[in-house]
């Protein structure tokens, strides 16, 4: 269980109300943004605190991990200046009675700030620059105390436990996004209907991508079952990031068993050129373990071919989740 801190800024309205956060995966000049990786960190039931116009607005429970997905249209001009594909992360917010002016209450929430990387700072204003930040437990309490009985009990009654189960919830925005990218190949007039058909097969692994990728790949990597009507043809690049070419290119495929490709399609595990399986530090242990994920020790799956590796590049880059040590 964490604590976070959004600065909405100029996106408050369409977040909170649309009930998610969002941010590129990178800064405009390429360079990676610390405060736009921490929402790789997210897990479900952490607690997050929404800040616009220099107020505690309300807090949110996180409902899923990190996830790729596409810039929110409501955004309009207010995010064309960022990529088209960031990080998002679906939260239930619920507004504060009285929103909390951070500069009102400077004596009581200064002490509490993280020492580095602190969305906020000791005069109440936010940190231009600042995204989503972890904070403190005790400034979260704090914060609580300030705002909502409830909020304090719910904190206060958090038992700090790495074996609390959460339900996977739907991800509405990878769900929005791929039947957005299912209606453009079917309007693309362009494409041969057989194309078009071909496409919309390789989303869920089947048809000629299938095919192609299993005179690549024999068996599934990491459970080593070979049974093929036990085996999906994952894309290591997404299919909702992939262009038409790579959605059908069979060195962006792996065999992988039903929940061997759930965990690797939402970054929860990956795999280095040389077959290292990388294990999120996020993901649950005790249940990796139980669908044969090994965590105790290093596991090698063997490692790749030329065509795979850059795809896997990506992978790591860009959908395999990660938690960064904050002091």
């Amino acid at each position: 269980m964490n604590f976070w801190w959004v600065n909405h800024k100029q996106t408050f309205r369409q977040e909170f109300f649309g009930q998610y956060i969002w941010s590129p995966k990178r800064k405009q000049n390429g360079q990676i943004n610390p405060f736009y990786e921490t929402m790789r960190e997210v897990a479900p039931g952490d607690i997050i605190y929404s800040f616009a116009d220099r107020k505690i607005q309300g807090f949110g429970v996180a409902r899923t991990h990190g996830y790729t997905s596409p810039r929110p249209l409501e955004f309009g001009q207010a995010g064309m200046v960022w990529n088209e594909v960031g990080w998002r992360v679906d939260v239930n917010f619920q507004k504060f009675t009285e929103p909390i002016l951070p500069a009102q209450h400077r004596q009581a929430i200064t002490p509490t700030l993280p020492e580095k990387y602190s969305p906020i700072r000791a005069n109440g204003y936010g940190n231009q620059g600042v995204y989503l930040a972890q904070i403190p437990r005790a400034m979260a309490l704090v914060i609580a105390q300030l705002a909502s009985p409830e909020l304090l009990g719910i904190i206060q009654a958090i038992q700090f436990s790495e074996t609390a189960a959460t339900p996977l919830p739907e991800l509405r925005g990878i769900v929005e996004w791929e039947e957005h990218e299912c209606t453009l190949i079917s309007e693309n007039q362009q494409l041969r209907e057989t194309e078009k058909q071909a496409l919309i097969k390789a989303r869920r692994g089947q048809g000629l991508f299938r095919e192609k990728v299993g005179r690549l790949e024999r068996f599934c990597r990491v459970t080593r079952v070979d049974r093929p009507e036990h085996l999906i043809a994952s894309h290591i690049k997404p299919w909702r990031e992939s262009n038409n070419r790579e959605r059908l290119f069979e060195g962006n495929g792996l065999l992988l068993t039903p929940t061997i490709d759930h965990l690797f399609d939402r970054g929860f595990i990956s795999f280095e050129n040389n077959g290292e399986l990388l294990v999120s530090p996020i993901a649950h242990a005790d249940s990796m373990n139980k669908v044969g994920i090994i965590t105790d020790r290093v596991v090698n799956v063997g490692g790749f071919a030329e065509p795979q590796r850059e795809f896997l590049e990506f992978h790591r880059t860009n959908v395999f989740l990660k938690r960064e040590v904050h002091s």
